[in-house]
């Protein structure tokens, strides 16, 4: 497995979340939480960094935008 320069946690539209290496177009992984996708992700790829996609609109960012975990 080659280590990516960042990942990406999705939302799908099943509900699920999907862990994502920056560039592809398969999920490495689905979680059924966001917290587990970043779980996982983290022991998948941890040197790498993680992007978590807003899912409601906070304070911080509206949805569709790019957090850290």
């Amino acid at each position: 497995m080659s280590k990516p320069k960042k990942v990406f946690i999705e939302q799908r539209k099943e509900g699920d979340y999907a862990v994502r290496k920056e560039g592809s177009e398969r999920a490495s992984t689905v979680e059924k939480t966001q917290q587990g996708a970043i779980e996982e992700a983290k022991k998948m790829f941890p040197d790498t960094p993680i992007l978590v996609e807003r899912v409601r609109e906070t304070e911080a960012g509206k949805p569709d935008k790019w957090r850290k975990p």
